[in-house]
């Protein structure tokens, strides 16, 4: 890296990188909106809630420095094995490809107690591919518990998918950790923090926060824009992504608030999946 930052744009190499998970609340579908407020220039890149890490894929295509963590073990254990050896990962997969059907599904769902790492990472990303929605949802002994979707022909083994994120990941410390780190971590203007967090539910049927075992409350909410805040006045340039709702409002009321159009594709009446606005917060103008 030079000392002088860089202007951002999506990747323009032959490389194409993409999500190899399909995750809930992911920002594939947003990133033409997000687009106009990412900062016009930085150095390194930090995100701290990574799940099926859209935004990075956009942004970097394997040509920029950055720190990717998230509290989750397994999710963390993944992109790991992607990153050093993504053909070990490719080859467990493609066993489950072959033996896929719903007694395999619900044994491996079973197996929680693989030593070998990229065994684990082949079984969330077959578990990932083939539960109901793309869901991860653990129950509070830490226990993947989604069930089978309803699929014909999932595609459980990508290989090109995995190896353009594989190349992509080769620019990226991985860690596993709570995003409060990312306030001993990110120090000036040339830093860009992305945060996407478990959205605060905006009705009490919307309450769904429970990625892992330890949910995301409102006072986690609120812990979480004090480190905003603290980054912010330091002058690194900080964008979080949450719900459309008078907590998320309020709590960030000093800062530059944006509105996004977004699809709701995850609630059990049909009749309440749609478009609904999302916010979008920055600690900078933008033009």
């Amino acid at each position: 890296m030079t000392a002088a930052s860089v202007p951002i744009r999506p990747s323009t190499s032959s490389l194409t990188a993409r999500p190899f998970l399909k995750w809930a609340g992911g920002k594939g579908r947003l990133l033409e909106q997000y687009q106009t407020y990412f900062p016009q220039r930085f150095r390194q890149y930090y995100e701290p809630f990574l799940g099926g890490g859209a935004v990075f894929f956009h942004l970097f295509g394997g040509a920029r420095s950055a720190v990717l963590a998230d509290l989750n073990p397994e999710l963390v254990n993944v992109y790991r094995c992607v990153q050093h050896d993504v053909e070990r990962v490719i080859d467990r997969l493609q066993i489950h490809q072959e033996r896929h059907c719903a007694e395999h599904y619900y044994a491996v769902r079973a197996q929680t107690q693989l030593t070998c790492p990229w065994q684990r990472a082949a079984r969330l990303i077959y578990l990932n591919k083939t539960c109901f929605n793309g869901l991860y949802r653990e129950n509070s002994k830490g226990n993947f518990n989604v069930p089978l979707g309803q699929y014909k022909r999932p595609k459980i083994c990508d290989r090109e998918t995995l190896r353009n994120a594989a190349a992509a990941l080769q620019v990226a410390h991985i860690v596993e950790e709570p995003f409060t780190a990312v306030g001993d971590r990110a120090q000036g203007s040339t830093d860009f923090v992305y945060f996407d967090p478990p959205y605060h539910p905006i009705s009490a049927t919307s309450n769904f926060t429970g990625y892992s075992r330890y949910g995301f409350r409102a006072a986690d909410q609120v812990r979480l824009r004090d480190v905003f805040s603290e980054l912010a006045d330091r002058g690194v340039q900080v964008m979080l992504s949450n719900s459309d709702c008078e907590l998320i409002r309020d709590l960030y009321a000093e800062f530059h608030i944006h509105e996004i159009w977004a699809a709701r594709a995850i609630n059990s009446n049909a009749r309440r999946r749609g478009k609904i606005t999302e916010l979008l917060i920055t600690s900078y103008p933008v033009p």
